[in-house]
């Protein structure tokens, strides 16, 4: 059983509401029924004398009370109780107290007679009771006889007799009596309830003939899904009535019991299908108070003849007599706040004027087309799946949002909403380009702040002027040729899928940051936003005309903007003098005029000008002094005299990063520059076909004042090495060089002051012959697909990562290689021919530190 401790007032606040009682979580066990059965009398046999004698001497020594430990058990629930009760004679006296006993669960309990007896005469003062099961019968009619204070009542699943309902009488005190699937009297005969007291009545999913009730106190009846013929209500002060689902009451008998109860409030008869209009009309007349009306599924409601001037809430779902005629009799209903109208097939149009209306639902209609509502209260509709609604004309002050999506005719829209924040047409198909003034500045939606308009696919050409719209989502809309926006608070927008843009303004605008590289036809651009800072114009090819007013802007992305005049990148420099990178890959109409607008970029660190016809870096050299990264690859113009001031004249002083990839610039200009220019930290040289050789063992322009021996040694044993204050202040640190087809032999002495090269790819070197790489703190090399390598020599005691995929180098190479790498964890010798997979286990010891060696036979070794 379950069972819910509690105190010792027992009063209506108290139980609250019966049907929803909050019972104990936890199932008794026998301990609990024992406890309530025998109480205090009982002898405290449980264990050994000695040990109880102990623990009740301990206890002693606590001084708890029997006031304090009542007010500590009250705090328990059953389960808790009786494990107490185990403690100690005190213990199990306190729990057993009657106030703790108030509420008790039967259901599906096996509990016999004379228990149920016993605890009856154990707990006289019991207010609340549940019981279900087979004996359930037997159960109450003991629990009616003996238990005088009940007040809530719960049975279920069993065959409840006659008897039972003459002897109700008795329980004076109760107020709440529920039964559950259960099969009341012998079926033949009529059930009668009558009780004087009785506030709440619940037979819910039972069986009878007839029902009579006379309960003068009655306020709630539900019979919910329960099976009958014919019902009799006496209950003047009934207020709630539930005849849900009672499919076999004819509509007489729901007409004669409902219009005897004339204070009722609230009527729910859905999936009574006999209901008509004239029983509706009938409980106008005698039920003055109705305020909640739930017909739903009744196909015989039309309401075209029913006036209910006070109800609050109507729901008609499925009501296949409800049409657009019903709406006159609606509109009687001038107090009406919440209106259901879910599939009503043969409604074709709303139009309502209802100055309380709040919530309207109108789902699967399918035949509807036309809405019309002018109500100040409204503040929540849904509309869905109607697929023939065009038409939308609503009129309110307190609505907020409004959602209605896929509705693929909706050609008409209409607002006056004082109030509406937040609007989602999307995959509104049919809307056209009209429907932007509804939501421009003085078109009835003042405080408009978010507007969704996602795959509307009739837009053409969208202009919005709005001081409130702060997020505007056009996602797919594919047939947007022009966009005009002129939204000085607009923060967000979603232009995914506007791939045939062409023209586009945003003069003023709110906007940080704005991507339009998704819209490769735009070919005029207007930009008014002060608080921008990030512009993508990535990929629109045919861009020629731009105007970007935004003082703000730090980061410009113009990659593949091959229409992009010098003119236009002069007047963007002029007008966002805080750019800091500006990438310009593949803008073959910029030359060198343009580049010298880069004066009014003070702040630029980062330059791509890769893929570009320049022949001339002069004006960058000049300008973009606090410069970082500079990118040039694929200049196919540009010579190794075009980087002379670069290694030769100390320009660029802050440059970090270099990319000359697949450029053509001869040996002796890369020589140079990776000797003098000793700030770089990055260098890319990938697809570089004039580089022949990387040789630092001579002429590297290094200083004299070289590590010495014994510096290498301690190199070797992974002890930090201090610079030295008089090396040469080389820093790089990442060197790429992959796929050079001419490189034949990479050579990097100790004397080269490499000490802060970390990284160094030469993959893809097809003609690399030897490499030669003394270097304290190199830490990765990929040497994947050199397929001539024959010569491999390795002093790297920092290395961990070493990828020899696809070499020709032979084991005894590598084997020399890795003995000197004391910390290497990962090697690659995957589809190296002269390697074989039976010494793997030789690499593992030589190079102890190994903890993953890829090779043919296996992807990855232990």
């Amino acid at each position: 059983m379950f069972l819910n401790a509690g105190k010792s007032k027992a009063s209506d606040d108290e139980h609250g509401d019966y049907d929803d009682l909050q019972y104990s979580s936890i199932r008794s066990n026998d301990d609990t029924l024992r406890l309530m059965s025998s109480g205090e009398e009982s002898n405290f046999d449980e264990g050994d004398h000695n040990n109880n004698a102990n623990v009740d001497d301990l206890v002693s020594k606590m001084d708890l009370t029997d006031d304090l430990l009542h007010m500590v058990f009250s705090f328990l629930d059953h389960s808790n109780l009786s494990k107490a009760a185990r403690v100690c004679k005190q213990w199990r006296a306190a729990s057993a107290h009657e106030d703790f006993w108030k509420s008790l669960n039967f259901e599906d309990r096996n509990i016999s007679v004379e228990q149920f007896e016993d605890i009856c005469r154990r707990y006289p003062n019991i207010t609340a009771l549940r019981i279900s099961g087979p004996s359930s019968n037997q159960l109450v009619m003991k629990a009616v006889s003996s238990l005088r204070n009940l007040e809530a009542l719960t049975l279920g699943r069993g065959n409840i007799m006659d008897s039972f309902f003459h002897a109700l009488a008795d329980c004076s005190m109760l107020k709440r009596l529920s039964i559950n699937e259960a099969v009341l009297g012998s079926g033949i005969q009529e059930i009668t309830v009558n009780h004087d007291r009785l506030c709440h009545l619940r037979l819910t999913k039972c069986r009878m003939m007839r029902l009579a009730v006379r309960c003068p106190q009655l306020e709630t009846m539900s019979l919910k899904r329960s099976n009958m013929a014919q019902t009799v209500l006496n209950c003047p002060l009934l207020q709630e009535l539930d005849l849900g689902s009672c499919h076999k009451l004819p509509d007489s008998a729901i007409r004669s019991a409902v219009t005897s109860c004339p204070q009722l409030v609230s009527l729910d008869m859905s999936n009574c299908s006999c209901v008509s209009d004239e029983t509706l009309r009938e409980i106008a007349l005698n039920c003055a108070n109705l305020s909640f009306l739930d017909a739903s599924y009744c196909p015989n409601v039309s309401l075209e003849t029913v006036r209910l001037p006070m109800l609050t809430v109507l729901k008609l779902h499925s009501c296949e007599g409800i049409t657009s005629a019903s709406m006159a009799a609606i509109a009687y209903s001038y107090m009406l706040e919440v209106l259901e109208l879910d599939n009503c097939s043969l409604l074709t149009s709303v139009s309502l004027e209802l100055p309380r209306l709040q919530n309207i639902r109108l789902v699967h209609c399918r035949k509807f087309a036309d809405l019309n509502l002018m109500t100040l209260m409204l503040s929540s509709i849904l509309v869905s799946n109607c697929p023939v609604l065009h038409r939308i004309n609503i009129t309110s002050n307190s609505l907020q949002k409004l959602t209605i999506p896929k509705q693929d005719s909706l050609t008409t829209l209409a607002l006056q909403c004082e109030s509406l924040q937040e609007v989602d047409l999307s995959e509104c198909e049919s809307l056209n380009n009209s429907v932007c003034n509804v939501f421009n500045d003085g078109g009835g939606c003042p405080v408009l702040k978010s507007l969704v308009l996602d795959n509307c696919e009739s837009l053409t050409s969208v202009q919005f002027i709005s001081t409130s719209l702060i997020c505007l989502s056009l996602g797919g809309c594919r047939a947007i040729t022009n966009l005009d926006l002129t939204c000085p608070n607009l923060e967000k927008l979603m232009l995914d899928g506007c791939d045939h843009l062409e023209r586009a303004s945003f003069c003023p605008v709110g906007l940080s940051s704005l991507n339009l590289g998704i819209c490769p036809k735009l070919s005029t651009l207007s930009i008014e936003a002060p608080y921008m800072v990030s512009l993508e114009l990535k990929g629109c090819g045919v861009l020629s005309e731009a105007f970007i007013n935004c003082p703000l802007l730090t980061s410009l992305d113009a990659s593949f903007c091959s229409q992009l005049t010098d003119d236009c990148l002069y007047a963007t420099t002029v007008s966002c003098p805080l750019i800091e990178s500006l990438i310009l890959m593949s803008c073959s109409s910029i030359g060198s005029d343009g580049l010298r607008s880069l004066y009014c970029l003070p702040n630029l660190t980062v330059l791509d000008l890769s893929y570009t016809f320049l022949v001339n870096l002069q004006p960058v050299f000049d300008y973009c002094l606090q410069l970082k990264v500079l990118k040039l690859q694929a200049c196919k113009y540009l010579t190794g005299t075009s980087l002379e001031p670069l290694y030769k004249g100390g320009a660029l002083p802050a440059l970090q990063e270099l990319d000359l990839s697949y450029g053509t610039f001869c040996q002796s200009a890369i020589d140079e520059l990776l000797a003098c220019c000793t700030n770089l930290t990055h260098v890319s040289l990938n697809g570089c076909l004039n580089m022949h050789d990387l040789n630092w063992g001579c002429n590297c322009g290094q200083s004299t004042n070289l590590p010495t021996v014994d510096t290498l040694s301690r190199a070797s044993s992974n002890e930090n090495v201090p610079e030295s204050s008089e090396q040469s202040a080389r820093v790089l640190q990442n060197l790429n060089c992959v796929g050079c087809p001419n490189i034949r032999k990479v050579i990097i002495p100790l004397r080269a002051n490499c000490c802060h090269l970390l990284f160094l790819n030469l993959s893809l070197s097809a003609n690399l012959k030897e490499v030669d790489v003394t270097c304290l703190n190199l830490c990765f090399l990929n040497l994947s697909n050199c397929s001539s390598l024959e010569i491999l020599k390795l002093e790297c005691p920092r290395l961990t990562s070493l990828f020899l995929q696809s070499c020709n180098v032979d084991e005894e190479a590598v084997e020399a290689a890795i003995s000197k790498c004391t910390i290497l964890e990962t090697l690659d010798v995957r589809f190296c021919p002269k390697i074989s997979s039976m010494s793997m286990g030789r690499l593992r010891t030589i190079c102890s530190s190994l903890k993953r060696i890829f090779s043919s036979s296996s992807s990855l070794l232990p």
